[in-house]
């Protein structure tokens, strides 16, 4: 797909990640969630006639139009998944996630269907990641990321917590004999720590968290069912630097973004600083993904797919991999697709430069 160079704004209030002193989307930036559509297992039986979806900085909501092409009832479990977050993330870098931790719904996630709101079952699991399989359908890839360590952690008292604290406070409580089972079973690191150095003793938990959103969904046979959720976007991002034409370390985001020639002239020119080369030319990303694959698992290809992208601020800049863009007003940008088969995820770069005093 053709590269699309787009100007943005964005809005700086999810996240106090500004002082990080990151180039280019370097290791200490501040991590996130990817997001995802909806999933419902694989079927032939109803189809995706429609899909909406409006992605913001703060925002991602989507309204889909699903069809029963059966003469039968189908009823199964819709679900909507977060990516696994690694509980000690927490500890070794800033996340963009609520302060409040112990809550069991980070993203603020509601649903509605033919205009109704629904009751919707969270809950959580526990596991180990050994990454996505890409043979495997969209449905599968995101809904069983790793084992299963549920059992384990409620055996021996460890609460489902994104809390790193809350949790690393129960496994450094356990006994010799725990913390061997633990290390056995790949759940965790004790470390001895050195008294004289003044490091004391410490452990690091390996397990990652999934939380799934779902409800039971009747489709009725040859009926239409619409169904949106909306909840808030939590992207990863850092500081951002970037030169034209771009260094070798670069390169990675002109492929993965699409930046083409035209916005790798726009990122430097709104990079600049007024104050001089040494004042330091760089502003904040955003890295916003969606799962689109997750489609896939309904019938057929989706009828009719419009992509909104939002802006506030010209003075921004949006990189990504999609043809077609269209500017539809002062702050708004969509893609349009019909019969449409991802074939790929999307991969939105957004850049604000710093403002200047």
């Amino acid at each position: 797909m053709q590269g699309s160079r787009l100007e943005v704004p964005m809005r700086l209030s999810l996240f106090p990640a500004l002082l990080l002193a990151t180039p280019a989307l370097a290791n200490d930036g501040f991590g996130g969630l990817s997001a995802t559509g909806l999933t419902f297992g694989r079927t032939e039986a109803v189809a995706m006639e429609e899909e909406w979806l409006f992605i913001g900085i703060d925002t991602i909501a989507v309204d889909y139009t699903f069809r029963n092409t059966s003469d039968t009832d189908v009823t199964g479990e819709v679900i909507f998944p977060l990516p696994p977050i690694a509980v000690w993330s927490g500890y070794e870098s800033m996340m963009n996630l609520p302060e409040d931790l112990t809550r069991p719904d980070v993203v603020d996630f509601t649903a509605m269907v033919d205009g109704q709101p629904v009751d919707v079952t969270i809950d959580r699991i526990a596991i180990l990641e050994d990454g996505y399989d890409d043979a495997e359908p969209p449905s599968k890839q995101y809904d069983n990321p790793g084992r299963d360590v549920t059992a384990e952690l409620d055996r021996l008292g460890i609460p489902l917590t994104l809390d790193y604290q809350a949790a690393r406070d129960v496994l450094l409580s356990f006994p010799e004999e725990t913390r061997n089972e633990l290390a056995a079973l790949g759940l965790a690191e004790y470390y001895d720590g050195d008294a004289e150095q003044g490091i004391s003793p410490d452990v690091w938990g390996a397990w990652s968290i999934v939380t799934r959103y779902h409800w039971t969904q009747t489709f009725p046979a040859g009926k239409v069912v619409k169904i949106s959720h909306s909840y808030t976007n939590r992207p990863p991002g850092g500081l951002f630097y970037w030169s034209d034409p771009p260094e070798d370390y670069q390169t990675y985001l002109v492929d993965e973004y699409c930046i083409d020639t035209g916005t790798s002239k726009a990122l430097a020119k709104a990079l600049k600083n007024p104050a001089g080369d040494e004042a330091g030319n760089y502003g904040t990303s955003w890295n916003i993904s969606y799962v689109l694959r997750t489609a896939n698992s309904w019938a057929g290809p989706i009828g009719k797919f419009t992509l909104t992208l939002d802006k506030g601020d010209p003075k921004n800049v949006i990189s990504l991999c999609a043809d077609g863009v269209r500017k539809t007003g002062p702050t708004t940008f969509v893609v349009e697709k019909t019969n449409y088969t991802p074939e790929r995820d999307l991969e939105v770069l957004i850049v604000q430069p710093m403002t200047q005093d």
